[in-house]
């Protein structure tokens, strides 16, 4: 059984409790947008991770990452990336890597808008976790935890931390 923390759109953004759930899991999964490399220095420093760049990231992100990455944990193979498009007709990239890599689940960010819906066309599981920084129009900061046991997605659940506006 593998605990997995799913976030995105931190701009820069990470505080106590992030960090308190993210030294609860084996794997956090940062799907971009991450404002400055010191927010993957703090993950890392109490989990493994796995990123992407977002569309806002710099040089220094750019240099340690890619636009999409490719896993299996637990036998669940995972697709990654920023940017995706809506479900189920995402952009041609995200199109293309699906049929590449015909996964269990794509996670995406951007939108801010936590999202977590099976598409039946491309058979899997999409899962957005919201924005758990303070930057955007979102009205709460969000994050998503599983747990992967035997290539199976379960005790899924949404993290709420709090209104954007306020710190937690």
């Amino acid at each position: 059984m593998k605990k997995v923390l799913v976030i995105s759109d931190t701009h820069s953004y990470i505080d106590d409790r992030i960090i308190k759930y993210a030294s609860e899991a084996d794997y956090v999964i940062h799907a971009g947008d991450i404002g400055t490399f010191d927010v993957i220095r703090k993950l890392k420093s109490v989990s493994k991770v796995l990123f992407v760049y977002g569309n806002i990231d710099g040089n220094e992100i750019r240099s340690e990452s890619n636009k999409f990455e490719f896993f299996e944990l637990n036998n669940l193979k995972i697709l990654l990336t920023h940017i995706s498009g809506k479900t189920p007709k995402y952009n041609k990239e995200t199109l293309i890597k699906i049929k590449e890599h015909n996964p269990d689940l794509l996670i995406s960010g951007h939108s801010h808008i936590l999202k977590i819906q099976y598409d039946k066309i491309n058979q899997l599981i999409f899962l957005n976790p919201g924005a758990a920084g303070r930057h955007g129009f979102h009205l709460k900061r969000t994050m998503l935890r599983f747990e992967i046991k035997l290539n199976k997605i379960e005790n899924l659940e949404i993290i709420e931390l709090g209104s954007r506006s306020n710190l937690s």
